[in-house]
């Protein structure tokens, strides 16, 4: 914020607190639940890791949701162990997480009190952990399988490396362009079948600014291949001028495929939450527009290919993959732009958890990045390949185009929901048992205590 936006230091420190603070809630509740769970019942280690799941859940889409980096995506290296995310999702892989946690410190109580070794939550979780393995070996095999056996894409990734500070300068657009297109040519090299440019590649309007938009469209025409290009568009409604954050898909005579329209919105870099209340709150991003949302499921056609496209941050929301899997996207292609991070860890976390976008949906992932990081992903969550940050590259893999169903796929978060059902019931259940337990004791008459 302090970087690429006008507002005030302090200011910029203030809001930043203020999503610590909103943030924080949600251990804080857990804490404060399971304290009184462990008080009350000997099973509380059960409702540990459906709570912790619940609780990230509701994080997910609460005030337009904010599922960075839930505890799940911690294992994205660990392959045989996320294969199960494709039945229970992002969140019973945190609930798995911490369901061992919680064993181990059932176990270290129990020492410390001198109670001898706690082997019920031990040997549960271990059984469980096994199982999880096991599956996550088999399911590898089939996926690595399939993928051998379903058709190929060769998809190019061309990382500009624009500086975000210029991207947007009038006199440096057609420098962007000439970039763009040196690297380009460098990527018809491999044979690619689709070439990928990042999130607003293109900053300008295009097919609107004609000089700009000419030469992109003679680059399509000389290489004769699909291309996916990132650009800002809008569209005229009734007197209003709508914009939207965009991906455009060209066949390689130039002509429009399709476009698709980012769906979830940054709040206040893209559009203003609750607008109509509080009119007085600007965006915290001044070169980003009031955008539209767009469709959610849409994908792109490509000849018989289907593309499902997410758009920067739209990777951490499992249920935009979700959706584009289920209405038969056979490849998922990211477009974003992770320059505002620098060299942060957020460009590593981000990619991180389009992993499980993989996973869960058993599709490819081909991420392209305008700073970095551009990655490959493979059906079982593989990083098979990946660029530094901040360096101009190229990138070509044959991707498998699958059409794989996964019960994830069918069902979405059926875990997550049934562990906020569960605590629910949990959490009313202690609430009626302590008031029976109340009445038991017994009732006050005059000064005396009758029990």
């Amino acid at each position: 914020m302090d970087a690429y936006t006008s507002l005030p230091f302090v200011f910029c420190w203030v809001i930043l607190l203020l999503l610590v603070a909103y943030l924080s809630l949600y251990p804080s509740l857990f804490a404060v639940l399971m304290a009184h769970f462990r008080a009350r019942s000997r099973f509380y280690f059960w409702s540990a890791p459906l709570l912790w799941a619940g609780l990230e859940y509701v994080r997910g889409f609460l005030l337009s949701g904010f599922p960075w980096e839930n505890l799940g995506y911690s294992q994205y290296r660990w392959l045989h162990l996320i294969q199960i995310s494709d039945i229970i999702g992002i969140y019973g892989l945190s609930a798995l997480i911490m369901s061992v946690n919680v064993a181990f410190f059932e176990i270290v109580q129990a020492i410390r009190r001198k109670r001898g070794f706690s082997w019920k939550p031990a040997m549960s979780v271990a059984f469980i952990v096994v199982c999880v393995l096991a599956y996550g070996t088999w399911r590898m095999a089939e996926i690595d399988q399939l993928a051998q056996t379903s058709p190929k894409m060769a998809v190019a990734l061309v990382q500009g490396n624009i500086d975000q500070s210029r991207k947007w300068v009038s006199s440096f657009q057609s420098e962007t362009i000439r970039r763009y297109s040196r690297l380009t040519r460098m990527a018809m090299k491999s044979g690619p079948d689709l070439i990928v440019w990042p999130e607003t590649a293109l900053p300008f309007y295009f097919l609107y600014q004609e000089p700009l938009t000419r030469e992109v469209l003679n680059l399509v025409r000389a290489c004769r291949v699909y291309f996916l290009l990132g650009s800002p568009s809008f569209r005229k409604d009734r007197g209003n001028i709508e914009y939207y954050n965009s991906a455009y898909l060209l066949d390689p005579s130039g002509k429009v495929l399709g476009k698709y329209d980012k769906v979830h919105l940054v709040p206040y870099g893209e559009y203003i939450p609750l607008k109509r209340f509080f009119p007085f709150l600007g965006k915290v991003v001044e070169s980003a527009g009031d955008f539209k949302p767009g469709t959610e499921g849409q994908f792109l056609s490509m000849n018989k290919e289907r593309i499902g496209v997410l758009i920067c941050f739209e990777a951490i929301f499992p249920e935009l993959s979700r959706a584009m899997a289920q209405n038969g996207a056979q490849l998922l292609v990211n477009i974003t732009n992770d320059a505002w991070f620098g060299r942060s860890s957020a460009p590593y976390q981000h990619l991180s958890m389009a992993v499980f976008r993989a996973v869960e949906n058993r599709r490819a992932v081909a991420r392209a990045a305008n700073t970095g990081i551009s990655a490959f992903i493979d059906p079982a969550g593989r990083i098979i390949d990946e660029t530094a940050l901040f360096t101009e590259a190229v990138r070509t893999r044959s991707l498998p185009m699958m059409a794989e169903k996964t019960f994830y796929g069918s069902h979405g978060d059926l875990f997550a929901k049934a562990s906020i059902l569960i605590t629910l019931i949990v959490c009313i259940t202690l609430a009626l048992s302590k008031n029976t337990q109340k009445e038991r004791i017994g009732h006050p008459i005059g000064d005396r205590f009758t029990v």
